[in-house]
């Protein structure tokens, strides 16, 4: 199927001439969708409009909640994703619903048991906003939150409003792609690790490939993002997640996010959350940074709290444009017990494989590993042509 039960307007531009412009700020394209209806919202703290051009580290945009409101539009519930509405939860934690202290519209919480509207939930509502800035890779589980909605949304007859955002990490695709067996909320679809596509592309995906219970299909309706094409660089404002700060951590969450299936410490509970790994049990001669992890913003009980981690400080490394594999297999190479790298069922979770970590246990080397990729890849290249917005 290709573009099906999909509406969306786009202007061509040249992304060297203008800035860009997310879908939540062009509100004239999407306000006449919202008026008179009862609005549910799945927004996060990165579902924002700029009031002037974004920079990061600037604080030029207003929440879309607030933004809409003031807009009388009648927002009646809000979804959250992981890590919360207002976004202060720890990665796995479980969120709870709740009223927001702002506006006091009920949140309900899509992290934890409740990953799924329920009918119950999504009644009154008329149509539901997604406006969640995700970062292209496969365990990020904000694809899956979407894929929920989509679902619920499409089973109560209920149109999605999706308002795309750049992809950080849309430049390229790369990794292993999940194998069905491995399905999990870390990963629903059988995509390579970085799919190279944003949300609102990704959704066209789910509606064509079917991967909707039962096949059904969702009415979306998607405002492109104007000015951006999948080369185009782009530095988020505001942080996708607590663990993800800045660009060079978003650049390295491929990468580094392998480290989630291990008993390795990925910068969680540091200031440099995913620009580093380590752990007590790598090899203090090999590895001759190290750090302790203690509990901070979006880390209550990092791996390894308050242990001496020796590791690698990779904040000013060159990020090309790829995943690399060599962190993780350097690690196991050089751990003291090599039987405490792997959280096997977790890591093939993240790999969406169980081959990776039999690979890297073998002693193949990356770029033969890599090679058992390609023909994966170059197949979901050519379907995941028909479902881009931006060339």
């Amino acid at each position: 199927m290709k573009k099906k039960n999909i509406e969306f307007t786009q202007e061509k531009h040249n992304p060297t001439e203008s800035p860009i412009i997310v879908g939540a700020n062009q509100t004239e394209s999407y306000l006449p969708l919202l008026k008179s209806k009862r609005v549910g919202i799945v927004a996060n703290p990165t579902s924002v409009i700029f009031t002037q051009e974004p920079t990061p580290g600037s604080k030029t945009y207003v929440h879309i909640v607030d933004s809409l409101l003031a807009l009388n539009i009648n927002i009646i519930k809000v979804f959250s994703p992981e890590h919360g509405f207002r976004g202060t939860a720890d990665a796995g934690e479980v969120v709870k619903d709740g009223v927001d202290v702002k506006t006091n519209i009920p949140i309900v919480s899509l992290y934890g048991n409740n990953k799924k509207p329920s009918p119950e939930q999504l009644e009154g509502l008329d149509i539901v906003i997604f406006d969640i800035q995700d970062v292209g890779v496969r365990f990020y589980t904000y694809i899956s939150t979407m894929h929920y909605i989509m679902e619920a949304c499409a089973e109560a007859n209920i149109p999605v409003l999706i308002l795309d955002r750049p992809n950080p990490n849309g430049h390229y695709i790369d990794g292993p792609t999940l194998d069905p067996k491995n399905k999990s909320f870390l990963g629903m679809h059988p995509i390579p690790l970085v799919h190279g596509m944003t949300i609102g592309e990704y959704a066209q995906m789910i509606n064509g490939e079917k991967w909707l219970k039962n096949e059904i299909q969702c009415r979306i309706t998607i405002i492109p993002v104007k000015n951006y094409n999948h080369q185009t660089p782009y530095s988020l404002p505001v942080r996708p997640s607590p663990n993800l700060p800045n660009d060079q951590a978003i650049k390295l969450y491929p990468s580094l996010g392998l480290f989630e299936g291990t008993n390795i410490n990925a910068g969680r509970g540091t200031a440099y959350q995913f620009q580093c790994y380590g752990a007590p049990f790598l090899n203090k001669e090999t590895f001759t940074f190290n750090y302790t992890p203690t509990e901070n913003f979006g880390a209550k009980n990092p791996k390894h709290k308050n242990e001496l981690c020796y590791g690698e400080d990779l904040r000013n490394e060159k990020i090309s444009g790829k995943m690399s594999l060599k962190w993780i297999m350097k690690s196991y190479w050089n751990a003291n017990d090599k039987s405490l790298v792997f959280n096997t069922a977790n890591f093939t979770k993240h790999a969406g494989t169980d081959k990776l970590q039999q690979q890297i246990e073998a002693g193949l080397a990356e770029e033969d590993i890599r090679a058992t990729w390609r023909e994966d890849i170059e197949a979901f290249t050519k379907v995941r042509k028909q479902y881009l917005l931006y060339p």
